[in-house]
């Protein structure tokens, strides 16, 4: 009984800590962000006015939300369809094919991802620079002195600009998912794959009837967190590159929440955004996990 009673008090000994840290940084300015929403109150003052539900009918009668909840949308979808898609093709590449330089490639794949956000933001900055950039300069090889003349905006353009951060998203993120699908994908034994060539199965069916199942519980548990954390990289990418412009056209749900509570001194309307964002996360993640759950494979 004393040695139980021992094991129970380390064990919360080492628990209580994080569950303290927990509580204070996570559990109760999540608590605080639902109460404010039912609150009018410029952020700076101490005069607070309870509003009930108004805020939250403002935010669905708001063209500016609507616009940046569809750029958020937009972004989740390609920036994963993409990533993914291009990680998991080229970690099979370089897993199962016999390609000289292979660690060469795995470092020049994994470099954007241990830049910050504001390298990477100034290096797309640079390359989208409509007069001396690199990807207009490129252009203007096939446009002639039109395009000198008629550079393309694109951080400027409204039909551009979210496409142009999109880009940028993919090229961070693509070599950190690449790494982590190669090691799941190493240690998938050669055995299978030789069976598979015996039976007549080419290197694109291999790869759907065995690669794929076998790596799914770590796509799946990637996948879940990628989408969520694209909400949060959206939000400095924005920032950093357009600050939502131009004209709110590059806005997402979080840039649109920080205008709101900080720059236009709407504290309680912001606080409802992040409510909203907060449900639309769990929602997301609930959906993901529900549509992505397959019978595991072991081997």
């Amino acid at each position: 009984m004393t040695k139980k009673k021992g094991r129970s008090r380390f064990i919360f000994c080492c628990l209580a800590p994080a569950v303290i840290l927990f509580a204070i940084f996570m559990l109760i300015p999540t608590i605080d962000v639902f109460r404010m929403s039912l609150y009018k109150w410029g952020g700076y003052t101490a005069e607070k006015t309870f509003v009930g539900l108004d805020n939250f009918k403002i935010l669905l009668q708001s063209d500016k939300f609507y616009q940046a909840f569809q750029n958020s949308v937009l972004l989740i979808v390609i920036v994963t369809i993409v990533t993914f898609g291009m990680a998991i093709i080229f970690a099979a590449i370089l897993t199962r094919e016999k390609l000289k330089g292979q660690t060469f490639f795995r470092v020049v794949f994994y470099i954007p991802n241990i830049l910050s956000v504001v390298v990477i933001s100034a290096i797309f900055s640079a390359i989208y620079d409509p007069n001396q950039g690199l990807l207009n300069s490129f252009l203007n090889l096939f446009r002639g002195q039109n395009g000198v003349d008629n550079p393309i905006l694109w951080l400027g353009s409204q039909d551009l600009v979210i496409y142009s951060i999109i880009i940028a998203m993919v090229w961070q993120a693509i070599g950190y998912y690449m790494v982590m699908y190669m090691a799941s994908m190493a240690n998938i034994p050669d055995s299978l794959y030789e069976s598979a060539s015996l039976e007549g199965a080419g290197r694109i069916k291999q790869f759907f009837s065995i690669t794929l199942p076998l790596i799914w519980t770590n796509i799946r548990t990637t996948l879940t967190f990628f989408v969520i954390s694209t909400i949060n990289m959206s939000f400095l990418m924005v920032k950093a590159m357009t600050n939502g412009g131009p004209d709110g056209a590059s806005n997402v749900f979080l840039s649109y929440m920080y205008q709101e509570a900080y720059t236009n001194s709407s504290y309680g309307y912001g606080m409802a955004i992040g409510v909203a964002v907060f449900l639309f996360s769990f929602a997301l993640a609930a959906v993901l996990n529900a549509v992505t759950k397959r019978e595991e494979i072991e081997f």
